[in-house]
């Protein structure tokens, strides 16, 4: 089971891009606890120094779908701004989404077009007197990479199959991301009142719900018994 998330800040502050870095961390770790696989396809760096406006990642293992149901939905953090001390909102949104309708790329050998060209040092200087670099490219998008880590022709070849299909997949994210950018947004606005987590703090500690009665019964308590002190 495989699944495409991305973990946005929307069109929030650096407040909510910073949001997006703490979450992404607390996800991660999750992830991990449950055995879930996960690669990070993509990221786009914030406004600020440690703050992300988004990331995507591919989530791999058969729990995948039970574990996103607890994350899937707006986020909530609540705290003072960490960018601007001055400023009075304290409730800041990001959004944790599924990228539905990417159109799967079949990346074939058969679709690359290998060349091989002599290694160059700098200066233009060669480095090997026989064709070791490969340059790859993937016909039916035009992606191509150029490849010269290794003396080997043949590891090349290895590397730039591998560094080809990370680029396309890419190249492919990030077109669906501008397509689906707008609707994220209006997600977001919907969403805000019906966090799926709720985080606080600058230690990003999780807000649990109090699910039993433990307060409401030494408060009842307490009342009898003042109530028989008054009695008596």
């Amino acid at each position: 089971m495989e699944k495409l998330i991305q973990i946005t800040s929307g069109r929030g502050p650096s407040e909510c891009q910073w949001v997006v870095a703490k979450v992404l961390k607390v996800f991660l770790e999750e992830a991990k606890q449950n055995k879930i696989d996960y690669e990070i396809i993509h990221r786009e760096n914030g406004d600020e120094n440690l703050t992300l406006k988004s990331v995507t990642l591919l989530l791999k293992g058969k729990g995948v779908n039970e574990f996103l149901k607890s994350w899937l939905g707006s986020i909530l953090w609540i705290g003072k701004s960490t960018f601007r001390k001055l400023h009075k909102r304290s409730n800041w949104f990001i959004g944790i989404f599924e990228l539905e309708g990417l159109e799967k790329i079949e990346f074939n050998e058969k679709d690359i077009r290998f060349q091989t060209a002599r290694s160059q040092g700098s200066g233009g200087q060669n480095v090997n007197k026989v064709n070791t670099a490969v340059r790859a490219t993937h016909i039916p998008t035009g992606q191509s990479v150029f490849v010269q880590d290794s003396r080997s022709q043949l590891e090349n070849k290895k590397l730039s199959v591998e560094r080809l299909k990370e680029k396309v997949l890419e190249q492919n994210i990030i077109q669906l991301q501008k397509q689906m950018q707008e609707t994220w947004n209006n997600h977001l606005n919907v969403q805000r009142g019906n966090p799926i987590r709720t985080f606080s703090g600058t230690d990003f500690r999780k807000n649990y719900q109090e699910k039993s009665f433990k307060k409401e019964r030494l408060q009842v308590k307490n009342e009898l018994k003042n109530y028989r002190n008054d009695l008596n």
